[in-house]
């Protein structure tokens, strides 16, 4: 399989079928030349003194179209040669394919390819009026040529009317297809641990021939989990198509490779890609979405992948397998710390008076070192503060804040909390844990603890009253 190189110049043929415009039965009309005309052809030239060709509906008089509805015939009123002027890039290689057909019986024509004064003949074509034959080639742009016309030129028709003969249809010349991918992630970022991504892949082809069996493939990229059900065909052919996680819609999520597909263009089914026409039909081309979470284990890290596209190219006698890659597109995730914090007392029950310790432990969980850590643990009124003792940073009962400072990634801080209980009853403290970091689960930034607080024995037993 080949990446083809950059797009040369696209070159493709106007109104190549002859389906504009529309006829009944059959007309003769004014060639590209005389726009001034309510009604002509659009993209065809002539040599006819004239300018006029000769455009039928498929059925007229027992003839059918070899493709599309319409087809030409090559003599109107005069025995001549249409054509099309198109710009090009030397060196390139051009393909070409059309239908012939005689009318009254045997007709020949020749098809010229070259520069606009001197079209060199190419091949003959000979054929009957009961069938359409079908013809293939290539030509290799030469060094200097920008220009090249590509002209059916009458050489004999059966009966020997000059205004009879020869029909036209199904013809094509220019590049091959050349599928050009772009990719977006929405929001650009950065992100956090949690947020969801969007990403949408768009499939331009800048060629001139149809891009066939077009398949779109996307890894889900690292770090992310890709989001049940959002397989979207966006816009272009087929848009709004069903899509599922099996694999037997246009779309789905493969997710033994962990990677999403889609069938895209015209025709495009469970089974295989469709065909995606030039940008000179279809502008805008085919883009499709879906939606990844990002995971945890990314933050502080960039999100990366690139998407890829098969297609064929089947101007020429076999079918050319082709690929085409995206832009990377890169998300930036912030920094995630998954702090958690712990506090327990070393008796649940104490007397007024006594000393309270509480032990409090706060751990990073990761995947990145948590910084700027502060815990909140403001005594109530019924505990006085005596003293706290930590390696990682210090504590102020003023505020009720334990300054922790940086833990690294699997790294514990551990405070010692003294005080001494000054009222009786049911006491419950509380200590909160907050960093700079994005947190992937704060439904352990938080922990209490309760104690009971007894009144304080008498000193002594009641004096025994004098004899």
């Amino acid at each position: 399989m080949t990446t083809p190189p950059t797009a040369p110049l696209r070159v493709a043929l106007v109104n190549g079928s002859f389906e504009q415009p529309t006829v009944t039965n059959f007309e003769i009309l004014p060639d590209a030349s005389q726009t001034q005309a309510p009604k002509y052809v659009p993209g065809w030239r002539t040599t006819a003194t004239d300018h006029m060709i000769e455009l039928w509906r498929s059925g007229f008089n027992g003839v059918p179209a070899a493709e599309g509805a319409q087809f030409a015939e090559l003599n109107a009123n005069q025995v001549a040669t249409l054509y099309q002027d198109l710009p090009t890039t030397p060196g390139s290689t051009l393909y070409w394919r059309l239908y012939h057909r005689g009318r009254l019986g045997q007709d020949t024509m020749a098809l010229d390819i070259g520069a606009p004064n001197s079209p060199v003949e190419q091949r003959r074509f000979t054929d009957g009026n009961t069938a359409w034959g079908y013809y293939t080639g290539t030509y290799t742009v030469p060094a200097g040529q920008t220009v090249t016309r590509f002209a059916f030129r009458s050489v004999s028709a059966a009966g020997g009317n000059r205004g009879i003969g020869n029909f036209l249809d199904g013809v094509f010349f220019g590049t091959a297809p050349f599928v050009e991918l772009t990719k977006t992630g929405i929001p650009q970022g950065p992100l956090e641990v949690g947020d969801v991504i969007t990403y949408r892949v768009t499939a331009k082809n800048e060629g001139g021939g149809a891009a066939e069996n077009l398949v779109l493939t996307d890894d889900i990229p690292e770090g992310t989990t890709y989001v049940p059900g959002s397989l979207r065909i966006v816009d272009g052919p087929n848009a709004g198509a069903k899509t599922d996680e099996q694999g037997d819609d246009q779309a789905y999520f493969d997710e033994e490779t962990n990677r999403v597909v889609f069938h895209l263009g015209n025709g495009a089914s469970a089974g295989q890609g469709g065909s995606l026409p030039s940008t000179e039909t279809v502008p805008a081309g085919t883009t499709v979405e879906y939606r990844v979470v990002i995971d945890r284990s990314a933050g502080g890290t960039q999100i990366s992948n690139t998407a890829t596209a098969t297609y064929e190219n089947r101007l020429g006698d076999t079918p050319q397998p082709l690929t085409a890659t995206s832009d990377e597109q890169i998300t930036e995730v912030l920094p995630a710390a998954d702090l958690t914090v712990t506090k327990a007392a070393d008796a649940t029950t104490v007397t007024v008076g006594q000393t309270v310790t509480y032990r409090i432990t706060v751990r990073n969980t990761g995947p990145n070192e948590a910084t700027g850590v502060v815990v909140a643990d403001e005594l109530p009124d019924s505990l006085a503060f005596l003293s706290a003792d930590s390696a990682s940073g210090t504590y102020d009962p003023e505020t009720g804040e334990w300054a922790v400072g940086d833990v690294p990634y699997g790294a514990t801080a551990t405070l010692v909390l003294r005080a001494k209980a000054t009222e009786a009853g049911p006491l419950t403290n509380t200590a909160t844990v907050t960093g700079n970091e994005t947190e992937p689960d704060p439904s352990d930034n938080t922990d209490s603890v309760t104690i009971c607080v007894e009144p304080a024995p008498s000193c002594c037993a009641p004096c025994a009253p004098r004899a």
